[in-house]
């Protein structure tokens, strides 16, 4: 699960620290723990990942992540729904999963190393037009 946060204009984006896509740019979320709704856990990992308190909402893009090893050996397999959601209060204090967290203007993320799915949902949400 994923939590998609714009503020004056910017989106916040994490620096991944673990697989998959370790050292790229995405949406910041995390699993689902049991017992908590999908706006709980975007809630939870938000505060653990960013610092930062947010209000999580509606989902907004659901997709599969699939990743095989070379030999075609399943490597990992989410499920991910990522909510809109609105910035309540905090300053960014990277931590947990995240290496870094920021706030990037449209153009700022074209120059970001990021995967192919987080390009995909920053042109669905009309974030990025080109790259």
């Amino acid at each position: 699960m994923g939590a998609i946060v714009i503020k004056d204009e910017k989106i916040l984006l994490v620096k991944r620290n673990k697989a998959p896509h370790k050292d790229l740019w995405a949406i910041p979320g995390g699993s689902v723990e049991l017992g908590e709704t999908l706006q709980e856990a975007a809630e939870r990992e938000l505060r653990e990942e960013t610092g930062l308190t947010i209000k999580a909402g509606k989902p907004v893009h659901t997709f599969d992540l699939i990743e095989r090893e070379k030999d075609g050996r399943l490597m990992f397999h989410y499920v991910i729904v990522d909510l809109e959601a609105e910035c309540v209060s905090g300053e960014i204090r990277p931590a947990d999963d995240a290496q870094d967290a920021r706030w990037f203007e449209p153009e700022g993320v074209k120059r970001i190393a990021m995967s192919d799915s987080t390009r995909k949902l920053l042109r669905k949400i009309g974030f990025l037009y080109s790259s």
